[in-house]
């Protein structure tokens, strides 16, 4: 089984590109848990129909520890498993505690055994935040590959480099490579070879570009991912084309972050800076 989390920046579309990416493993036949690991409880929705499951945190509140795999696992589009971490009351506790109960119960209701048959875990992770619970996937092995999705956009990449400063961290005490960049485009100016670039100051690779659609926005408005939607659309093609990507990558490396400086230098070579 491989055990992959999702970082990127805020709002660059991880959860999006995560559930599509996972329809496009379940038509080729692979069997796939995805765990959400932001207090939103969104990472699942559009291969549950748009159906906000219960949270672990909050079947946990309501029900008490005496709970069963099925109480915080659904069964989502094509069979996926979809689990919510949740978050604490607002303004009460750390938020990172969902992801770290999550797992460990995960653990122990046997989510993970060999019996279960998975292919793939998925942690759709919160934002770029890289410490605390949230660096959980990093820094105790959870997850074995992490895909930072970016696009052209200097915070956008700037994240992206954070992020590769926590995988180097944490690269020998657990395990952790990094599989890729996925450009999620902004169509930003000489968007594609500016990642590339990135990519390559880093030490990886641009695993997948993923133009800019509305089809997307469509789908998620009719609650569904975009092979559910629109099976037959160039978009749906993208997405599958990623998900066949990640399916054979074999290219997981220790990045090389940049320093500051030199990332901006790179921003400048591409006409980002005037």
């Amino acid at each position: 089984m491989r055990k992959i989390a999702v970082y990127g920046k805020g709002g660059i579309g991880k959860s999006t590109t995560t559930q599509n990416t996972v329809a496009g493993l379940v038509e080729m036949g692979r069997k796939v848990m995805i765990v959400g690991c932001d207090p939103k409880a969104d990472s699942t929705r559009l291969l549950l129909g748009g159906l906000h499951q219960k949270s672990v945190l909050d079947t946990l509140r309501e029900e008490g520890e005496d709970v069963d795999l099925e109480d915080i696992r659904k069964t989502g589009w094509g069979n996926t498993l979809c689990v919510e971490s949740g978050g604490p009351e607002p303004g009460v506790g750390c938020a990172g505690r969902g992801i770290i109960t999550s797992i460990g119960l995960l653990e122990q209701l046997g989510a993970y055994d060999q019996e279960v048959g998975l292919d793939y875990a998925f942690y759709d992770v919160l934002g770029d935040v890289v410490c605390g619970g949230f660096a959980m996937p990093i820094r105790e092995g959870k997850a074995q590959e992490i895909y930072i999705v970016t696009s052209g956009e200097m915070m956008a990449m700037y994240a992206a480099n954070n992020i590769c400063r926590g995988i180097k961290k944490y690269a020998a005490q657990g395990g952790v490579r990094l599989g890729g960049l996925i450009c999620n485009s902004r169509k930003v100016d000489r968007e594609a070879d500016l990642i590339m670039a990135l990519a390559d100051a880093l030490g990886t690779q641009m695993i997948y570009f993923l133009p800019r659609d509305n089809m997307v926005q469509r789908a998620e408005l009719n609650r569904k991912t975009v092979i559910d939607y629109a099976p037959d659309s160039e978009q749906a093609q993208h997405y599958r084309n990623l998900a066949t990507a990640i399916d054979g990558n074999t290219n997981q490396v220790i990045p090389t972050p940049l320093k500051n400086d030199d990332l901006e230098k790179l921003l400048v070579k591409f006409g980002l800076f005037d």
